[in-house]
């Protein structure tokens, strides 16, 4: 069995920013945890550090991530940004405002910092390991509003799908919107319709290339 990070080590994991996973602690521990494959240091400058997968993983089941909560409830934990997957009664304001840009800068250079080309136009691996949360904040980042914030608005689900998502809109023109975000954010969006309820909705999946 794989020995259990040190309390040192869960600090620095605990610590690493929400969205892009970079990390701050002293040589020693970078390495350590480098070592152990839970950190990986980007090859170009400044060679920061950032959590891999399973260091993603450790922080996600301390933070109880929004995959393992109820749909539309944000991320436990005070102070943890949480994308708006809708459906939750929250209120908009500037201070959201400035929260969701920060998270898409955040992540874009996310994107440049671990897509092996450096692109920033499309998905990288964090957002193929959390979808529902990747698309809810490229459409909350474009100014779309989800739904319980706004009367009418998106609501994004997971699906037994592999790298698909589902997208939920109040109308046929709100769903272009958001087909067209997506679209922009590096996503591949396709419209479909419930057999049962007629209801149509977006599936979008990110685009690898």
């Amino acid at each position: 069995m794989t020995r259990a990070p040190s309390a040192a080590q869960r600090r620095v994991i605990d610590g690493a920013d929400p969205v892009t996973g970079r990390v701050r602690g002293t040589e020693a521990q970078l390495a350590a945890l480098v070592k152990r494959g839970l950190v990986f240091r980007h090859p170009r400058p400044p060679h920061e550090h950032f959590l891999t997968p399973a260091g993603h993983r450790i922080r996600a089941a301390a933070d109880e991530t929004p995959a393992a909560e109820p749909a539309g409830q944000p991320a436990a934990g005070a102070g943890v940004f949480a994308a708006r997957v809708g459906g939750a009664d929250e209120t908009a304001g500037p201070e959201r405002a400035r929260e969701v840009h920060s998270a898409w800068q955040g992540l874009l250079e996310l994107r440049r910092m671990t897509n092996a080309d450096g692109a920033v136009d499309r998905p990288c691996g964090w957002e193929r390991a959390h979808l529902v949360r990747a698309a809810a904040l490229a459409l909350e980042a474009a100014g779309h509003r989800p739904a319980g914030a706004a009367a009418d608005g998106y609501r994004v689900r997971a699906t037994p799908q592999p790298e698909a998502v589902a997208v939920y809109a109040p109308d046929a023109e709100a769903l272009a919107a958001c087909a067209a975000t997506l679209e922009r954010a590096g996503w591949q969006p396709g419209e479909y319709t419930e057999p049962r309820t007629g209801t149509r909705y977006l599936l979008a999946s990110p685009r690898r290339v």
